[in-house]
């Protein structure tokens, strides 16, 4: 290990190992990474806890356009990533999001929505109740209004087969990793110099990324900066049920899409079993190292919901569990990409509410482009800067699950 890196990476998930990526790919670079982990098990990482969707049915431009690129490299991952002839996949179900309306204003939101996505060239169509229930037959459509529906470029994906093969392909071109857990970051001015690690070790930084997820505000703090974000919990459950409606959607090869229900509550199919979760509410911030899973959201939130939209959910058993952290960015729900306008090696990478795995690729890419070149090159992170929280200027997402 040196005593001084060109850029140092706090957190290795996807976020960070993604950043690794995409500057020792950068023909520009040819500086040091070291990408410092606390805990490279990642047993309770947001990467490794996360249901692993993509989707380009957002409601701004911006982020539909980063899961399209996204899905690009999903889908090209095993040629990306290759090291030593060893070429990851990650089993990517392209089953599509339906997004599903229960009111004449939630319908208007998916109009709204489905114009920004198609201007993107995203393949989403709009769907009647009558065409859901001809697409869907085990769906229940009375009380509905309209849907969306992703033919293409959604689905789900390997998560922690992103995060590794990210990692693995920035090792082998040259990236770093230590295991260690920041436990200071010292700054000259306007300028962070160094990182101080738990062990008591002392580590130069040319540019310092905050990559640490939900621990975000925990690792700027340290920097003496402020970032909106906090860890909010997700209880996510495995089911089994008596009558499995996978196999009988009648477009799709007869493939379920992942179901997003008026009431929030998702599902999609895993395997034999179902995946399914919802908003939490009250939905307070909570500890950073509080895993316990809420069981009683699943009778009181997720199996009514479930029920009521299909008769072959009424009959269910929860075979798995487990709780998570979103990074919950409170001020609008977005990504936070970008340098701190007055400490400007301190880069911002963080507040992805729920959608990292999906945006890491842009992210990546991103924040390697504001290093090597000072600017971006490809898909211009702009609107999605910090400057916006200094302003208290909120760029919202209204399709937030």
């Amino acid at each position: 290990m040196r005593d001084h890196y060109d850029v140092v990476i706090v957190g290795g998930a996807v976020i960070g190992s993604a950043v690794a990526y995409y500057l020792t790919a950068d023909p520009g670079f040819g500086g040091s990474v070291l990408i410092v982990e606390r805990d490279p098990t990642y047993a309770r990482a947001a990467t490794a806890l996360s249901a692993a969707s993509i989707r380009t049915q957002f409601s701004n431009a911006i982020n539909v356009r980063i899961s399209q690129y996204g899905h690009e490299v999903i889908r090209n991952f095993g040629d990306l990533m290759e090291v030593d002839g060893t070429r990851p996949s990650l089993n990517f179900h392209p089953g599509g999001y339906l997004m599903l309306a229960g009111t004449e204003a939630g319908a208007q939101t998916l109009r709204e929505n489905h114009a920004v996505q198609r201007s993107c060239g995203a393949d989403t169509v709009l769907m009647s109740p009558g065409e859901i229930a001809e697409a869907f037959p085990h769906l229940r459509t009375d009380d509905l209004t309209l849907g969306c529906y992703g033919r293409s470029g959604e689905g789900w994906f390997d998560n922690t087969g992103l995060m590794n093969g990210f990692r693995a392909k920035a090792r082998a071109q040259g990236a770093e990793v230590l295991k260690g857990e920041v436990a200071a970051i010292a700054r000259e001015g306007g300028r962070v110099t160094s990182v101080t690690l738990s062990s008591g070790a002392n580590i130069g930084a040319g540019t310092l990324v905050n990559g640490s997820g939900p621990r975000a505000a925990l690792t700027a703090r340290m920097a003496g900066l402020e970032v909106p974000i906090e860890p909010r919990k997700r209880t996510t459950f495995v089911f089994d049920c008596a009558r499995s409606p996978e196999g009988t959607a009648r477009i799709n090869g007869g493939r379920l899409p992942l179901m997003v229900d008026p009431s929030g509550v998702y599902c999609r199919p895993e395997g034999r079993y179902f995946m399914a979760a919802g908003v939490p509410d009250p939905d307070p911030a909570v500890d950073w190292d509080d895993f316990d899973p809420r069981h009683a959201e699943f009778d009181d939130t997720v199996w009514p919901a479930l029920a009521a939209r299909s008769e072959a959910f009424e009959a269910l058993r929860v075979v798995n569990c487990w709780a998570g952290h979103y990074d919950y960015n409170v001020l609008d729900h977005n990504l936070i990409v970008g340098r701190h306008p007055e400490v400007a090696n301190f880069i911002f990478a963080n507040g992805f509410s729920g959608h990292g795995l999906q945006q890491a690729p842009a992210t990546g890419r991103a924040v390697a482009e504001l290093i090597v070149h000072g600017g971006y090159r490809t898909l211009d992170l702009s609107e999605v800067g910090y400057e916006r929280v200094i302003e208290n200027r909120p760029f919202l997402e209204k399709a937030v699950i």
